[in-house]
């Protein structure tokens, strides 16, 4: 089901994940930058980026212990406690729990290492235990400080299947049952173990990052058509690719790397045609995944209030059917990619559309 909610003179859609009563925005916070990704954020800065999120209306919120070594999530947590709870949905991950370092042992010595400014007074251990999922969700409620988590996601599971899929997740769904959480997923970079996912067990959602993109289109051979079979929805992140879709330059990152000549061409090629219709790149990239019926919304990383409010404008921008005929025609997507004009979201699909209260 979708629905439009306003916030000021804004509306953004929001939908239910697959088929059940968690809901989400079209738009939503990634909350790894506030948690100190590759350089630091300070606390006020963190404070009014999670504001503009609200003001620009965001109701979906996405953490996890490993950004930052949990403070991601002890920075949305303050920021989003003096809010109604019901109007908003919060999600974690589970399969990386944090330990304390021993005395003695370096602060230096984990934080930077896995691409947060922080000082390391914890160690990342993997753990697809049904005692680690249960762990790390009372661990994540005392950083986070709120009464309940909405959404867990399994965290990266990719060198750990068989505790994932043995433990980590029947435990969820446990969870689930027990009314400890109220939507349950994983979270991952590749579509092959996300469709084991949506196909094999009851998952509501996954979380795929980086492989439905206007650069890379993987996740329409296995994941998205599977999605859309059995009615569970897919949250699309790292539609910016890490920044090579945001601002294709020499130097770009393209998951999290230097971005090789040849993506760095194909991306600059793609700003010539969405600029040719009056669109900037950035816009194109947020708009692209929602063309296909079973992602439910794009999560987009933010650091800065003006980052918030620049990826609120573009989702707003309108974006002409021609464009991706253009995008198609020059061979920069494939044939068979999803075109708005065959797609109809939220109202235009016959769902009813409500407002906030």
């Amino acid at each position: 089901m979708a629905a439009i909610i306003g916030a000021g003179g804004d509306r953004m859609r929001r939908g239910r994940l697959g088929g059940g009563a968690v809901e989400i925005t079209e738009l939503s916070f990634g909350a790894a930058a506030i948690g100190n990704l590759f350089s630091a954020v300070e606390p006020e800065e963190a404070a009014a980026t999670v504001d503009a999120a609200w003001d620009a209306g965001i109701r979906y919120f996405d953490t996890a212990p490993h950004y930052g070594l949990g403070l991601s999530e002890r920075r949305l947590g303050e920021a989003l406690r003096h809010r109604p709870r019901d109007a908003y949905t919060l999600s974690t991950k589970v399969g990386r729990v944090l330990d304390p370092l021993p005395p003695g042992e370096s602060a230096a010595s984990d934080g930077l290492s896995e691409g947060f400014a922080v000082r390391a007074t914890h160690r990342r251990r993997w753990d697809f235990s049904a005692a680690g999922v249960r762990r790390g969700i009372e661990d994540s409620l005392g950083r986070l400080g709120l009464d309940r988590i909405d959404i867990v996601y399994l965290h990266d599971p990719d060198d750990h299947a068989e505790p994932a899929f043995r433990e980590a997740y029947p435990e969820l769904e446990r969870l689930r049952a027990e009314g400890v959480v109220g939507a349950i997923g994983a979270g991952m970079n590749q579509t092959a173990m996300l469709t084991r996912f949506v196909r094999d067990t009851d998952v509501d959602v996954v979380l795929c990052a980086g492989r439905f993109t206007l650069l890379d289109q993987s996740a329409l051979t296995d994941l998205l058509p599977a999605a859309a079979a059995r009615g569970r929805s897919v949250v699309a992140g790292g539609v910016f690719n890490s920044g090579l879709l945001a601002d294709p330059r020499p130097g770009a990152t393209y998951d999290y790397a230097t971005a090789p000549a040849g993506l760095l061409d194909r991306a600059l090629r793609l700003r010539d045609v969405t600029e040719a219709h009056g669109v900037p790149l950035r816009a194109a990239a947020l708009h692209y995944p929602l063309t296909h019926p079973a992602v439910a919304g794009v999560l987009v990383g933010t650091r800065s209030p003006d980052e918030v409010r620049d990826a609120a404008v573009q989702l707003g921008r309108e974006i002409p059917d021609a464009l991706w005929d253009d995008l198609r025609d020059q061979g920069l997507l494939p044939g068979n990619a999803a075109s708005p004009t065959t797609l109809p979201r939220g109202a235009e699909a016959g769902l009813p559309v409500v407002r906030e209260p």
